[in-house]
């Protein structure tokens, strides 16, 4: 566009320039045709007709004017052009003054209101040094009309070639756009767990690009399964001493037995905890996994109904698919863990809801899952005590304290939020709040 705007400024100009000079070069010709065509009799007096070859000197105030006029006294009469109807106002020579040619060129009104540009030359008549003073009148007016009507066209051709030029690189930039698109979409099938790498026929330009990113997903494939290995490894090399020291501590019985039983203990719990975070750690910003969420919250609701004490167990599913964008082992261990705090206080019934988080243009999808129940409930200012791993609000309840921060945790590593609030039914109410995936 800049470059439309540098083109139709310098042909405009280069236009009027040399459509001004061909106006002026057109005055001075008829000026010289006119001195050549005028002379003077005996008696002093002008004389001739001047035929310039141009009707608009023959039409009334067409803007085209021509006079000679005495200068000498010994020079009587005068004669102008039958388009001149009025005379034409100069200047004092004081003004505008002869050049050395005795030549001068001026602006002035003409008759009907246009701008005139005048040639004016006083010319030696014979040799008797008697002078007359030839004026030779052009319409400005005209030429500009003229140079809007050229200046007007090549805006419109301009502008349309201008807009015609941006449709075809807009055009082609979405065509060449086409295979970045394509690898987008990819993108998005791998990241939704539906695409393990980037498929389809790409060009040369993009090759490299799809190549590269199919090596970093194998890559990130490999990171998760050997990570995956070592935590089982791991695992299954801590099971057994940790087998025998527990059998050890309770055949020993007595303090020393108990206490290396609560030890054993607390050293398992602390192995699955970093075992886990590991595993977390391992999947995380890598391959996306998919757990549909409406299956695996049914089937937790009949097993704590099996479970528990004969209370009422409510769940309201959302009626479109909610896809939970981890593995279903991590969702079990959340929902597993909330509803056992919940059923253990509950007093006749827990409440499961599942909602669909509205997403605002460009945020990722989430929902939530909320847990209630008609227990006592946690105190506001005890609610950060109860994320505390190990932390028991009341020691007349059995438990390891585990089951909140566990929960926490999870949730954190997931990216997303655990609250802890009072349910509408007097007791707690768990919030739950991950990415789920379109």
């Amino acid at each position: 566009m800049v470059t439309l705007i540098v083109i139709s400024t310098v042909i405009s100009t280069l236009y009027r320039q040399a459509s001004e000079r061909s106006f002026d070069s057109l005055l001075s010709a008829h000026l010289f045709n006119l001195i050549g065509s005028v002379g003077l009799t005996d008696g002093g007096f002008l004389e001739g007709s001047p035929n310039l070859g141009d009707l608009r000197f023959s039409q009334m105030n067409s803007g085209w004017y021509w006079s000679v006029e005495p200068v000498s006294q010994d020079v009587k009469g005068a004669l102008s052009s039958a388009s001149m109807l009025e005379p034409v106002a100069a200047p004092s020579v004081i003004e505008v003054p002869f050049d050395d040619a005795f030549q001068r060129r001026y602006v002035a009104l003409g008759p009907g209101g246009e701008s005139l540009v005048v040639v004016e030359s006083e010319i030696l008549l014979d040799n008797q040094n008697r002078i007359a003073r030839f004026r030779l009148m052009g319409n400005k007016s005209e030429l500009e009309r003229e140079i809007s009507v050229f200046e007007r066209r090549l805006f419109f051709y301009l502008a349309l070639f201008g807009v015609g030029m941006i449709a075809i690189n807009a055009i082609a930039i979405l065509f060449g756009l086409r295979p970045l698109r394509r690898v987008r979409d990819a993108l998005a099938m791998v990241r939704e767990g539906t695409a393990q790498r980037l498929d389809g026929p790409f060009p040369a330009e993009i090759e490299p690009l799809a190549n590269e990113t199919n090596a970093l997903i194998e890559n990130n494939r490999r990171i998760v399964e050997r990570a995956r290995t070592q935590v089982g490894n791991l695992a299954h090399s801590l099971k057994t001493p940790l087998a025998v020291l527990l059998n050890e501590g309770r055949a020993l019985g007595g303090a020393k037995g108990a206490l290396i039983v609560d030890q054993s203990s607390a050293m398992q719990q602390q192995v699955e905890h970093y075992l886990r975070r590991a595993r977390l750690a391992a999947q995380r910003d890598s391959v996306v996994y998919r757990t549909p969420v409406q299956p695996l919250m049914e089937r937790m609701v009949r097993v704590f109904e099996k479970l528990g004490r004969g209370l009422r167990i409510t769940s309201t599913l959302p009626a479109g698919e909610v896809v939970f964008a981890g593995e279903s082992e991590d969702l079990e261990e959340i929902v597993g863990n909330l509803l056992e705090n919940a059923t253990k206080w509950a007093s006749s019934g827990v409440d499961i809801a599942v909602d669909i988080v509205p997403a605002e243009a460009g945020e990722k999808g989430r929902f939530t899952i909320a847990i209630s129940d008609d227990g006592p409930g946690i105190p506001d200012e005890k609610a950060r005590d109860a994320l505390k791993r190990g932390r028991r609000l009341d020691e007349t309840k059995p438990g390891t304290g585990l089951g909140l921060a566990i929960v926490s945790e999870l949730v954190s590593e997931y990216g997303g939020r655990l609250l802890l609030e009072r349910s509408e039914r007097g007791g707690l109410k768990a919030v739950v709040e991950l990415r789920s995936i379109d």
